[in-house]
Parts: structure tokens; sequence; C-alpha cells
């Protein structure tokens, strides 16, 4: 009975649960953000190339 107790009061698995929750959280962010901003980042290299090539022609 002093194991189940033991077992019931121990934290160590919810606290690994919460930081899984989280560190999901920060990678769905992560993906979202970078989806995005991923056309405006195409765009603007894309304009840079145009400059650079402009420039050395």
């Amino acid at each position: 009975m002093k194991m189940i107790r033991t077992f019931w009061k121990d934290e160590d698995g919810a606290v690994t649960v919460d930081w899984v929750v989280l560190t999901a959280a920060v990678v769905v962010l992560a993906v979202a953000v970078a989806t995005t901003i991923t056309p405006a980042v195409n765009t603007e290299v894309g304009q840079i190339a145009t400059v650079i090539t402009d420039t050395t022609n």
C-alpha cells in the first residue's frame, strides 16, 4: 500500500509530460512562424539577387 501512495504522490512523470507538451508547443509555434515568413523572405532574396545581378553586369 505504501508503494501505491508513493507512486501516486510522485510528480516526476507529470513534470515530464509538462515539458513534452511545452516543447511540442514551441515546435508548432516555430513551424508556424517559419511558414508565415517564408514567402516574404523568398521575395526579398529574389530582389537582392536581381540587384546583385544587375550590378555585376
